[in-house]
């Protein structure tokens, strides 16, 4: 039985599991996106047959998923969808695994370097097309901060940005800035001995000359040992 678009709660009114579900199809079944209104508090208790309390809960537990978004004095709309769950999630085991066998720390690290060899192909396609002046300038400046023994984390995020950006896949860009910040948030604290401003601007300027090759195997190749530098560190 549905009411106004949602399934009734038959006797599970504190069902927060439920609710939250109950919100999520209204949602994807009438295709609303960030912005759209969702009813007022007064018909989601009366169509979705719960009390006030379970429901604040669960839109709540929405909110903090970026599901819906709660605007006091306006009402509820669609949310935007972001990943902030999901780097709050990954930087808690990653601090927890560097008291331990890193071995979280080392998945991270495995699944951003597993996206960016897997993109190659892409990569070298779009900069052939369409030249390399947009990463040029960024190596250039990463080499003048190692010359003067600066690292330059600005400019990294920067380059791999600038490499991602051209192909219109947002959630490669979402993904790769939460792996870039929770590494930053234990980056002081990995084994090993940090390579060098010098390694790291050698490692990109090798990097970009791979790309300008136009060869998908001799960039991808490039890119796995762009991140010897942390692998080393991890005693691997």
């Amino acid at each position: 039985m549905t009411t106004g678009g949602l399934s009734r709660a038959r006797g599970a009114a504190g069902n927060q599991s439920f609710i939250r579900d109950a919100m999520k199809s209204y949602i994807l079944e009438r295709g609303l996106k960030a912005g759209d209104p969702l009813p007022n508090e007064q018909d989601l208790m009366a169509q979705l047959g719960v009390g006030r309390h379970p429901l604040r809960e669960a839109m709540k537990a929405l909110q903090a998923v970026g599901i819906i978004e709660i605007r006091h004095g306006y009402g509820t709309y669609v949310g935007e969808v972001s990943l902030q769950s999901l780097e709050d999630g990954l930087a808690f085991r990653m601090s927890q695994s560097m008291a331990g066998d890193l071995r979280d720390v080392q998945n991270v690290l495995e699944v951003r370097q597993a996206i960016e060899v897997g993109l190659a192909d892409d990569v070298v396609a779009h900069f052939k097309e369409h030249g390399y002046d947009a990463l040029e300038p960024i190596v250039e400046r990463m080499e003048a901060k190692a010359a003067e023994g600066n690292y330059f984390p600005d400019e990294d995020w920067a380059f791999h940005q600038a490499l991602y950006e051209p192909l219109g896949n947002a959630l490669v860009i979402d993904l790769l800035s939460v792996f870039w910040r929770t590494f930053a948030q234990v980056d002081a604290r990995l084994p090993g001995a940090r390579y060098t401003p010098t390694d790291a601007a050698t490692w990109h300027r090798d990097l970009l000359n791979a790309l300008q090759s136009a060869n998908p195997d001799t960039y991808a190749h490039s890119m796995k040992r762009h991140f010897n530098g942390i692998h080393t560190r991890l005693g691997e």
